[in-house]
């Protein structure tokens, strides 16, 4: 069964930057697709941005694109997200996950990820 750990989490000032990791482990982490969700307080888990392997894809929510960047490392087993600029509104939990390869990738849909790390709290102070 698949793992991960995020960390990179932290406080910020409002335009700065910061990124995240997610660590996988106990699985084979080159067949999954990932992505990575926020939740804000109060509110809805939402997508952030994807990396799609197996199509040489990436999406991002409009609301960071131009801002984020999702990439991932092999050697590592970890997928990162670099986020600049970063606005007050960016605030929340950020999770990684990670969903089986093949068919169609979902994306957006939280519920079509098999496997989640615990969150880590990225804060933006205005």
């Amino acid at each position: 069964q698949l793992q991960l750990v995020e960390s990179g989490g932290g406080l910020v000032q409002a335009g700065g930057s910061l990124e995240l990791s997610c660590a996988a482990s106990g699985g084979t982490f080159s067949s999954y697709e990932m992505g990575w969700f926020r939740q804000a307080p109060g509110q809805e888990r939402e997508f952030v941005a994807a990396v799609h392997r197996s199509a040489g894809r990436t999406y991002y929510a409009d609301s960071v694109r131009g801002r984020v960047t999702i990439s991932t490392d092999d050697a590592k087993n970890t997928v990162y997200l670099q986020m600049n600029s970063l606005k007050p509104e960016d605030t929340g939990v950020y999770y990684c996950a990670a969903a089986y390869m093949g068919g169609t990738f979902y994306y957006t849909d939280d519920h079509k990820y098999a496997y989640w790390g615990q969150g880590t709290q990225v804060t933006v102070s205005s």
